[in-house]
């Protein structure tokens, strides 16, 4: 009886290591890649379009003295922009450097009240560099403020008088110096199910306080200036949605470990 039980003992085993034998390796299960983690450092470009309105506080100088009241005048229409930007990321919180230029018409009116002459008046092209602070509400979403110099173009004119006959007098186009101050908000492109690694959209308000010009009116024969000139100091504010591009957004892959 002993015989057949240890005979019976050892065929199991046999039969249980050659069942071992035959299963396979345990298969190797690779971890899974996390997205990679957002990265708000480094340089970025964009280009968009806006609207925009200004208005000047305004008034007629005769001999550099004034001569009539103050009075409001402005305009609005469309530009386009461009820019370059750096941005460091700390925590939380996103810094960066930028410039751009826009580039468009916002026309309006520029009026002699002394003579009683007007005219048409746009600014032409603006360019700025600033700052901003920002801070992320979520990875891909910043709000900021900035703010920093600008400059602007603006055009010179012919002046007619109030029914709308041409005078014998104009003004010169000018450039104004100034500072700003705004704010938006920017996000990625990753919505929707689009893949879109790097690009992202911006909105953004901007004011821009420019210094006060005394627009000399001159003739049309010689160019020669008049005793007249009007003071014309302009508010703009302006509104842009911007397509953005930034090289190096993300990090490198996290990978879990077993």
């Amino acid at each position: 009886m002993k015989k057949v039980l240890l005979a019976l003992t050892a065929l199991a085993a046999f039969t249980g290591s050659a069942s071992a034998a035959d299963l396979g390796a345990r298969p190797y299960a690779k971890a899974p890649m996390v997205a990679p983690a957002p990265n708000w450092t480094g340089f970025y470009i964009f280009g968009g379009a806006g609207g925009g309105v200004w208005d000047a506080d305004s008034h007629t100088n005769v001999l550099g003295v004034p001569a009539t009241i103050n009075q409001r005048v402005g305009g609005d229409g469309w530009f386009g922009t461009v820019g370059i930007g750096y941005d460091w990321q700390f925590g939380g919180w996103v810094a960066g450097i930028f410039g751009d230029g826009q580039f468009g018409s916002l026309k309006g009116t520029i009026n002699d009240q002394f003579v009683g002459l007007t005219g048409n008046i746009k600014m032409e092209n603006a360019y700025a560099g600033g700052v901003r602070l920002g801070y992320l509400v979520a990875p891909n979403v910043l709000s900021y403020v900035n703010g920093g110099y600008s400059g602007s173009q603006w055009s010179g004119t012919g002046l007619t008088n109030f029914a709308g006959t041409p005078s014998a007098f104009h003004t010169d186009s000018f450039s104004r110096n100034g500072w700003f101050i705004g704010g938006g908000v920017e996000n990625n492109l990753n919505i929707f199910g689009i893949s879109a690694p790097g690009w992202f959209m911006k909105t953004e308000y901007r004011a821009a306080y420019y210094e006060r010009k005394d627009v000399a009116v001159r003739t049309n024969v010689g160019n020669l200036a008049t005793t007249d000139a009007i003071s014309f100091k302009p508010l703009v504010q302006t509104v842009s949605t911007s397509l953005v591009y930034r090289f190096n957004w993300g990090g490198a892959p996290v990978q879990a470990r077993y």
